[in-house]
């Protein structure tokens, strides 16, 4: 797994971090049960504060991906198929939110949309 952090960005190093190690986890690349660096390593590979990784980390926990294990380090949380559907679907409904907002902006009726919804899906 890789990080990129990128200092132009208007999100926090920490927020940069936890969208990526989340990013990975939804994707597959990482697996449950799978060790993630320490927060002192990640630090040190990212060139950040061990605070910020440290946010990252909570972050991920309080929202279930990751589980801390007192002295052997953090992992991707088990059993977790449900909590990553519910993100990937949280992600599709936004999308469908954006489109259907640009295409009322530019006048599109509610038939409109859905025709070309329709369309999409047959691709």
């Amino acid at each position: 797994m890789e990080i990129i952090i990128s200092n132009a960005s208007n999100r926090p190093i920490y927020e940069q971090i936890a969208n990526q190690v989340k990013a990975a986890i939804l994707s597959g690349e990482l697996t449950e049960g799978e060790q993630l660096p320490s927060i002192r390593a990640l630090a040190n590979s990212l060139r950040v504060s061990v605070i910020t990784t440290k946010r990252a980390y909570t972050d991920l926990e309080a929202a279930g991906f990751i589980e801390t294990v007192q002295g052997r380090g953090c992992f991707v949380a088990g059993g977790n198929a449900e909590l990553i559907r519910e993100e990937q679907l949280r992600g599709i409904e936004e999308l469908f939110g954006k489109a259907v907002s640009e295409g009322r902006t530019i006048g599109l009726s509610d038939g409109e949309l859905q025709e070309m919804f329709a369309l999409a899906l047959e691709v």
